[in-house]
């Protein structure tokens, strides 16, 4: 059993419009919990997140025809989509360091 949080499903998953709202940073993690490069990019991930504390994390599970993951165009998972107040500034597929998460996210 994970130790990370986990992703929300397609009930949990917020809307487009729930996004677009947002205030603040976020980092938008699309992925699925059996995902092995998704499950290899958690410790990254939350590496990244411990030097970044003002981040927020939302993990969304995606899938065929999960409108958000469309929305966002994601064809690898984890894909990593960073919101400035609801609205795309950087994007990250399959990060390979958490030094790289954290660079895209410093940017942002």
């Amino acid at each position: 059993m994970s130790t990370f949080k986990p992703y929300l499903s397609a009930i949990e998953a917020p809307s487009l419009a729930d996004v677009q709202a947002w205030h603040g940073l976020t980092l938008l993690e699309f992925g699925t919990e059996w995902c092995g490069h998704c499950r290899a990019a958690q410790p990254l991930i939350t590496q990244a997140l411990a030097a970044q504390p003002h981040w927020q994390h939302c993990k969304v599970e995606d899938g065929p025809g999960r409108a958000l993951g469309r929305h966002y165009r994601v064809k690898l998972w984890p894909t990593l989509v960073l919101l400035r107040d609801g609205q795309e500034v950087g994007r990250l597929v399959r990060p390979a360091a958490a030094q790289d998460i954290e660079s895209a996210m410093s940017k942002a």
